[in-house]
């Protein structure tokens, strides 16, 4: 493990860290200073690909800021492509593509702190990145607007661990945990974390005030059996390696529910560029998400009346579909007569209780049931887009 930065909590310290300033910060009984720095300012020039940027306001296209790496990257690429959104790369080595569906779009690949900073900065429009992402390196930042907060990938959360053992052995809330005597100004609660805002700030809120905290690289979880922190903050997403660390996780401890999120600088959104391009973004990701959990469901009915069919169906919780059945007769011909002795409905169906649909379909008549998958529902207008006009006061 590497060198360890060191700064304190103490009671009614104002906030540590700020993305425009370095903190330094002595240990009381070290003799060894350290320093947190998060980046600078930025210009309101820009060098990139060798020329000098345009301010933000100035820019006619529109930048859209993706993670460069790991399966954050690959995953915020397929749900683009799942929306018809493909990003064209040309050369896997550079920073900057495309998404030809959209002129004026370009694609930035960075880190997702970056991407936040960014944002806050005026470098970048737009973001795909995790909402503890956003949480962390955005601090609050009043520009900063999530336009979408639920991508459905990427699902973790920022949580705080002890140990199962030894003096936590019986400590299972955040209250207990604040009210264990040892915790003073001499020996605070030592956490080790790459949450340098969010920990301190979380500790704080639920009344511990002597608190150390420490961010090195590497696994966290090793941090309490090395006997270099008492706790951990970190990202969890099904508790496997916390377990198989002896570590636990406590009640009141969840700093974070986090998944991928779309966001948008609020300063950038004052573009109608940007504006147009949110919007259809935000149509297409709405579209898809919610057909994602839908199954088409279309079956042949016995019955005397469309009205008749319909009032079967209605009275079934599970078949309402969105706004209720599509009904229409099916026409055969029977003694070299046209006749209608059955009804084909068609409804939409969530896909975790599609058996019980077929299941209750049979029941009142059913057959035939076909199921299909959809690749988009289209709303009368997204109730998110209303929501982020109402955000910017249009």
């Amino acid at each position: 493990m590497s060198a360890i930065q060191t700064f304190f909590l103490q009671g009614s310290a104002s906030s540590l860290l700020s993305s425009h300033s370095s903190v330094a910060t002595s240990c009381r009984k070290a003799s060894v200073k350290f320093t947190v720095s998060c980046c600078s300012e930025a210009s309101p020039l820009t060098v990139m690909n060798g020329n000098v940027d345009k301010r933000p306001s100035e820019r006619t296209e529109v930048r859209l800021g993706l993670p460069s790496k790991g399966r954050m990257a690959a995953d915020s690429l397929d749900l683009l492509k799942d929306c018809q959104l493909s990003v064209k790369q040309v050369n896997p080595r550079q920073y900057v593509a495309e998404i030809p569906q959209i002129s004026n779009l370009e694609v930035w690949f960075q880190r997702p702190k970056d991407v936040v900073r960014k944002l806050v900065s005026g470098d970048l429009d737009l973001g795909i990145v995790g909402l503890d992402t956003v949480y962390e390196y955005g601090q609050g930042d009043e520009d900063l607007i999530i336009v979408h907060d639920a991508l459905e990938y990427g699902d973790c959360r920022l949580s705080l661990a002890i140990p199962k053992y030894g003096i936590f052995e019986n400590v299972n809330s955040m209250k207990e945990l604040a009210e264990m005597p040892q915790w003073t100004p001499e020996r605070p609660l030592r956490v080790a974390t790459g949450f340098t805002y969010l920990g301190p700030k979380f500790m704080k809120e639920n009344g511990l005030k002597h608190v150390s905290f420490s961010t090195a690289d590497g696994a966290l979880e090793a941090a309490p059996a090395m006997g270099i922190a008492d706790a951990i903050v970190d990202l969890v997403s099904s508790g496997t390696t916390l377990r198989e660390n002896n570590l636990k996780e406590i009640e009141g401890g969840v700093i974070v529910q986090s998944q991928a999120v779309f966001v948008a600088s609020r300063k950038s959104l004052q573009r109608k560029v940007v504006l147009d391009v949110t919007h259809e973004m935000l149509e297409r990701l709405e579209a898809h998400l919610r057909a994602a959990g839908q199954f088409t469901v279309t079956a042949n009915m016995r019955g005397s009346s469309m009205e008749e069919v319909a009032e079967k169906i209605l009275n079934q919780k599970s078949l309402s579909g969105l706004q209720g059945p599509t009904i229409s007769p099916v026409f055969c011909k029977r003694d070299g007569r046209v006749t209608i002795d059955y009804f084909a409905i068609v409804i939409c169906v969530p896909k975790d209780t599609l058996y019980e649909s077929v299941q209750q379909l049979r029941k009142i008549g059913g057959s035939g049931v076909l199921i299909s998958s959809l690749t988009y529902i289209f709303d009368e207008e997204p109730p998110r887009w209303r929501q982020l006009l109402s955000t910017l006061g249009h």
